[in-house]
């Protein structure tokens, strides 16, 4: 192989990458301590036009609508809904 393969490459600074990864990660945890607060009291299924994007059925969801569109959550941001969505299983 040439001596002169990958002299184009830009440099790799390991320490900026690894700084990088962790802000990253550190962003992430954030966001994600945010969305398990939210869901205990704001359905995940629920879209910013209080739209129900879930594909099961829940006692939240007004269902007349018109054909293709979704179905709107009628419920409270102020309930815990995790056990108001239909499951085989129950919640423990």
């Amino acid at each position: 192989m040439p001596a002169n393969v990958g002299d184009n490459q830009p440099k790799f600074d390991k320490d900026k990458y690894a700084t990088s990864l962790k802000r990253l990660d550190g962003i992430f945890r954030d966001i994600s301590k945010s969305v398990n607060e939210i869901s205990k009291s704001r359905c995940p299924y629920k879209n910013a036009q209080d739209r129900c994007t879930a594909k099961f059925g829940c006692r939240n969801q007004d269902v007349k609508v018109s054909p293709g569109e979704l179905y709107i959550c009628i419920g409270s941001d102020d309930l815990d809904y995790r056990d108001a969505w239909e499951s085989e299983t129950p919640i423990s």
